[in-house]
């Protein structure tokens, strides 16, 4: 799940930081960027209970209408149909899910005013009218309800962000690209799996991991050298004029440059483009790109990098 885009979202954030606090200590900012970065794992599980705790939520509601409707109360039909989703109640009893409940002790418990409030927001949509009324539900159609829910529902649902600023100071910026993963882990799901069912792994492999420490590292250690390039390049304005995190962006762009022949050189400045557009001033996506690309061009003529 811990993707490059955002092993290189993190290392902007810590990078920044760690010049901020005047580079004092290499080993504790690398220990952070490795932390920040097991935090997103956390934030994908958690993400994934959320549909869990409005499907107990929505068991809770039925039962009560049932026993409302046995004492006289109410008389209305009462259908089980949403409460007893099989994708939901697969993902409930996902061994990798409840472990992480076990060791991380993170549940929405204490968020029951919210979970009433999502789940009145579900109710009331057309997704889930269209899946009530549905003749039959496959567990197919019970997983597709799901997907619509999050993407169109709890995707777009700002007060989520409150909660999770609330749990950990990590979350918010890093809910974008999890929620694309908890998309992606609904569309896996497969009901021959039952609870051994795999959740995306934290790292895809050891090599993404080394990506994340060996940047950082070579980011700061050869700042200056860096930095150099960059002021080389920089035609027609100061480098002094350049904005502190254009400067950031294209050193760490640089970096990956230098440190992965297998990253085609386009690949990286693209990255780091849309990472100037997200975090810096609205001229800094032409100003990366064109240094970088001339950045590029000269150490491909020193022959320093010799990949496309």
């Amino acid at each position: 799940m811990i993707n490059r885009n955002l092993i290189r979202l993190k290392i902007v954030q810590l990078i920044y930081a760690y010049y901020q606090n005047d580079g004092k200590n290499i080993d504790t900012a690398e220990k952070e960027l490795l932390f920040s970065l097991s935090k997103a794992y956390d934030l994908y599980n958690y993400m994934l209970l959320l549909m869990v705790s409005v499907s107990r939520y929505a068991f809770e509601q039925v039962e009560h209408k049932e026993q409302m409707n046995k004492v006289g109360h109410i008389d209305e039909p009462v259908s089980h149909r949403f409460a007893d989703n099989q994708f939901a109640a697969q993902l409930e009893n996902n061994k990798q899910l409840q472990d992480f409940v076990e060791t991380k002790k993170k549940t929405w418990k204490d968020e029951i005013t919210y979970i009433k409030q999502l789940y009145a927001d579900i109710v009331a949509s057309d997704y889930y009218a269209d899946y009530m009324a549905l003749d039959e539900a496959t567990y197919d159609d019970d997983k597709r309800v799901w997907k619509k829910i999050y993407k169109n529902i709890i995707m777009k649902d700002e007060r989520i962000d409150d909660i999770l600023e609330e749990q950990s100071l990590y979350w918010n910026d890093d809910r974008d690209i999890v929620d694309t993963f908890v998309l992606k882990t609904i569309k896996r799901f497969d009901p021959k799996n039952g609870a051994d069912q795999e959740l995306v792994p934290e790292y895809k492999d050891i090599e993404d991991q080394d990506f994340a420490t060996r940047l950082f590292r070579r980011t700061v250690m050869n700042d200056e050298y860096y930095r150099s390039l960059i002021e080389r390049c920089v035609k027609n304005w100061e480098f002094s004029r350049l904005a502190y995190m254009d400067v950031i962006i294209m050193q760490i762009a640089i970096a990956e440059m230098l440190s992965f022949p297998q990253i085609p050189t386009s690949v990286t400045i693209n990255e780091y483009v849309e990472m100037a557009r997200w975090y810096s001033t609205p001229k800094s996506p032409g100003y990366v790109n064109g240094i970088l690309d001339a950045v590029a061009k000269k150490l491909k003529h020193d022959n320093i990098i010799t990949k496309p």
